[in-house]
């Protein structure tokens, strides 16, 4: 199958890519896709603007499923600190911090199979303070059912990030104790809520091609597309079962970035975990590839990722800059921090976070 490389390249999104279609992308020539996936991006984003987010864990270790990458699983040792859920002031000095190093959008995951009651009202006074602090706010909490996703919504959550992580076909080789269903139904709930979608995958978990191109179908034929696709790279951590699965080639990533950008023309994709791992060459094709957001910071939950001053240099060397929101100000940041010390004033300033 040959498709045309024509800068009249129809972009619009589509929700009925077949596999023989993605995989032809995939086959293309390195430096036609590339070209195809920078027209695309061109016709739907600012060029040279990449969003920037920051991710939090709020509550770390200890979760009861068995993901076979993750150093957060209980069933693997990897000794891991195990922490219990954070203040809310806490984390909005969190949040304030990476606000002030140039975030737009301020990410907290918990190691849940699902939230608990308990936990539950806390998570939403996070989500208002961040909100308060002028940050896009994101959560990931594991499984949600209609009323907690309703919750999140009244409160004004603005990405639910919740990954497939994998095609259908390979996803029981990596997860067994959530079926891919149920992850679906959970986004099916988080969309129906009314709240944005953040949804992708990782990349070299010992997959074949046919499962990245099974993923990204997956995602195009959700409606509407995810509005932030992440783009993960494995992170191989000492004392989980993917610690010693061969490295996934580097144009394989870049192609899947490519493709992704392609198959989704609207959809933030994020340049995720892994960077840490990357040279800036393969960063800036991952970028030409289609890359408009990523994280950054010194920590992606429990891994490591290139310090905030590296990225802003590369940034420089590259002509790019973040993407801004409205700004508020210091005092504004400051009172809204105040406000939640004290909500909190007689509470606990931690407890035990049910899992």
């Amino acid at each position: 199958m040959s498709l045309s490389t024509s800068t009249n390249t129809v972009s619009a999104p589509r929700f009925d890519w077949t596999h023989a279609e993605i995989k032809a992308l995939f086959d293309l020539p390195f430096m036609d896709l590339m070209f195809r996936a920078q027209t695309v991006h061109r016709e739907n984003f600012t060029p040279n603007e990449v969003q920037v987010s920051t991710l939090l864990s709020i509550k770390t270790g200890a979760c009861p499923e068995d993901c076979k990458y993750c150093p957060q699983s209980g069933h693997y040792n990897t000794e891991l600190e195990k922490e219990k859920l954070m203040e809310v002031k806490k984390v909005l000095e969190e949040a304030a911090l990476a606000k002030e190093k140039g975030a737009s959008r301020f990410c907290m995951g918990a190691a849940w199979k699902h939230p608990s009651e308990k936990d539950f009202p806390y998570v939403l006074e996070m989500i208002k303070g961040v909100k308060s602090l002028g940050l896009e706010s994101c959560v990931t909490l594991g499984t949600l059912n209609d009323e907690q996703a309703q919750r999140l919504s009244d409160v004004g959550l603005d990405y639910y990030n919740h990954n497939l992580d994998t095609s259908a076909e390979f996803y029981d080789s990596i997860i067994t104790t959530r079926t891919y269903q149920d992850r679906l139904d959970t986004l099916s709930r988080v969309r129906d809520s009314g709240i944005k979608l953040c949804c992708g995958g990782i990349m070299g978990m010992g997959e074949e091609q046919k499962d990245r191109v099974g993923l990204l179908r997956q995602l195009s034929l959700m409606t509407p597309h995810p509005e932030s696709v992440p783009i993960n790279m494995l992170v191989k951590v000492e004392g989980t079962p993917l610690e010693n699965v061969d490295d996934l080639d580097t144009f394989e990533f870049i192609r899947t970035i490519a493709v992704a950008r392609i198959l989704m023309p609207k959809s933030h994709v994020r340049l995720s975990a892994g960077r840490q791992g990357m040279n800036e060459q393969t960063q800036a094709l991952c970028f030409m590839a289609g890359a408009n957001s990523i994280f950054y910071g010194e920590k992606l939950l429990t891994t490591g990722n290139p310090e905030a001053d590296k990225d802003m240099a590369l940034f420089a060397n590259l002509g790019i800059n973040p993407e801004k929101r409205e700004e508020h100000s210091d005092e504004a940041v400051a009172e809204a921090i105040a406000a939640q010390a004290v909500k909190q004033e007689e509470s606990k300033l931690f407890y035990e976070a049910s899992v």
